[in-house]
């Protein structure tokens, strides 16, 4: 029977290649959901919930945010196999649609990860593209797989109608950006704010949870935070940005009382009920890019 003998020869050359791709897409699955994690335990972080405690918001907690980084973990090794197979933005956007929707059964409809679950994977799918490619996972290269890839679909995305979101409200009333608007182009806050502002200070020789507070700092300081005009209108989002530029412009952590005065910003949000979530979804999105780039 050589035919199958061939089949069974092709079959068996195959396995190997398989295996290597879902040990490739576990492993960025995994770095999504920690990057998840490490956005959370990060304190103090100005209005966001922490392991600590729950920051602007009276609707969840920690727990609400690890049940959903739960019910994620198979939606990131999903679209990363999905960006290495090139599929198209339609079935990445179907993937999504089904994973927040696993994110509200699993909070009891509360949306702890909406923007995430949109831009950590869509990073993923960049991710598993670039490496399916061949090339060096490069920060500038994932960028640059991204926008080759679905670019076009991003932009459009950003401006489909009929949004009922809060960040789509905001974005009506305020002409605020928000997590669409940085897809459209490519997520390029995460690329050339959060990731240089966590490279820097670690290259300074301070620590990782130091780093992630500057990175953080600084997408506050930068981004129109949808999150934030729908909780305090204009007001809140020029508050929110003039605090996180004086902190940077004070040198961020490598102040010496650089906790005590991130502690007070963030005691001032949960005053005002500011939230930047915004600005964490793109922190969770520099974690995974310092996890899994090589520059």
């Amino acid at each position: 029977m050589p035919e199958l003998t061939c089949l069974h020869t092709t079959v068996a050359s195959r396995l190997p290649a398989a295996i290597a791709e879902r040990a490739f897409c576990q492993r960025i699955a995994r770095l999504a959901v920690r990057s998840l994690y490490a956005e959370l335990v990060l304190y103090p972080k100005p209005g966001l919930v922490s392991l600590v405690d729950n920051g602007s918001h009276a609707d969840m907690t920690a727990v609400t945010f690890l049940r959903s980084m739960f019910a994620l973990r198979r939606y990131f090794l999903k679209i990363t196999h999905a960006g290495m197979r090139d599929a198209p933005f339609h079935t990445l956007k179907r993937l999504g649609i089904d994973a927040e929707a696993r994110m509200l059964r699993a909070t009891a409809g509360i949306n702890t990860h909406r923007g995430a679950i949109f831009c950590l994977g869509m990073l993923c799918a960049a991710i598993g593209r670039c490496h399916a490619s061949g090339a060096a996972l490069t920060a500038g290269r994932v960028h640059a797989m991204l926008l080759e890839g679905w670019g076009r679909e991003l932009g459009a995305h950003s401006v489909a109608p009929g949004m009922q979101s809060n960040g789509a409200r905001a974005r009506s009333a305020y002409a605020a950006s928000g997590a669409r608007e940085e897809g459209a182009r490519g997520f390029p806050s995460v690329f050339h704010i959060g990731l240089p502002a966590l490279r820097r200070t670690l290259d300074a020789g301070r620590g990782m949870r130091e780093a992630r507070i500057d990175a953080l700092f600084a997408l506050m300081a930068h981004i129109s935070d949808t999150n934030v005009y729908h909780r305090g209108g204009p007001d809140g989002a020029s508050r929110v940005r003039r605090q996180a530029r004086a902190f940077v412009a004070r040198g961020g952590t490598a102040s010496p009382d650089w906790e005590a005065r991130a502690l007070a910003c963030h005691r001032s949000f949960v005053a005002g009920r500011l939230s930047p979530g915004g600005a964490a979804d793109l922190l969770g999105a520099a974690c995974l890019l310092q996890a899994v780039t090589v520059d």
